[in-house]
Formats: structure tokens, sequence, C-alpha cells
């Protein structure tokens, strides 16, 4: 297989073709009945209305690729599955860009959904990536501050 399996990647290093190329590739796929994405991207509005200029990315890189590994590999044990991958992104973003691909592949298309929302869920939760919001409130007036993934969904 080319490419990296799961884990973090500096923005650019790295697109949804690649990961659909790498997975496609892979000689197991033939076994596939299905394949579900996830692509969380940057919202351009905070929930309280303001303007999202960029998001800024940072990872504690090796913990992170622990996790999002073991999160795949927990979640490739489950009946059906042939494939999970989570790729997430750290930098800067623009609203509008991508920031983390999740991908499972399963033998039928009840096998991916449930893995999918499992997998999203579950890096939201425990993979050690941290956002810091640049956003204008609705008096023009900017500010940045770091968010936890509750806060920005």
């Amino acid at each position: 297989m080319s490419g990296p399996h799961v884990g973090v990647h500096e923005k650019g290093t790295f697109s949804v073709f690649d990961l659909l190329k790498s997975v496609k590739d892979r000689r197991d796929f033939r076994k596939a009945g299905a394949l579900a994405m996830f692509i969380g991207v940057v919202r351009g509005k905070t929930p309280d209305g303001e303007t999202v200029k960029k998001l800024s990315l940072e990872a504690y890189e090796k913990k992170a690729n622990e996790v999002l590994t073991n999160i795949c590999d927990d979640l490739r044990r489950k009946a059906g599955v042939i494939d999970v991958q989570i790729h997430h992104f750290v930098g800067e973003f623009d609203a509008g860009e991508d920031l983390v691909y999740v991908l499972v592949v399963g033998a039928h298309r009840q096998d991916v959904f449930p893995v999918l929302e499992e997998a999203v869920n579950r890096y939201k939760k425990e993979a050690p990536i941290f956002k810091k919001e640049y956003v204008t409130d609705k008096r023009g007036k900017t500010k940045s501050r770091w968010v936890s993934e509750g806060e920005t969904g």
C-alpha cells in the first residue's frame, strides 16, 4: 500500500485522492461492498455567529499517531470491517478547507456507518490535537482562542 495508513499530516501533504487510491490498491479491497467517508472541514461561523478567519491546528504528534492507530486497529476488529483510517491535518486553515478524513471499508453498507460514527467520536475525544480559532466578532474585533472539540462540533 502506498502512503501513510493513519495519523497526523502537515496540511497539503495528503489528499482525499491519495486516501482513496491507497484503499483501492489494497489486495483485500476485493472483499469490500461499501466505503464510507467523513471529511471534516473548517466551518466559517461559530455557534455565536462570529466569523472564523482561520484555524491553527497543532498536535502532540507522537501521541496523536499512537491514539489514531489504536482507534483504527480496534475498529478494524469489528465484524464485516475491512479497513479503518483516520488522517488528521495540522497547520493553518481557512474556512472550507479539509481538516480530517475518516474512512471505513466494509463488506456491507450496514457494517460501515456505525463504525464511521464511532471513529469520528473517538478521535475527537481521544486524540491530542489542539485548535486555535481566529474569529471576528459582530463588532469587527478579531481575537483568537484555543477551542475544544465540544465547542466547535
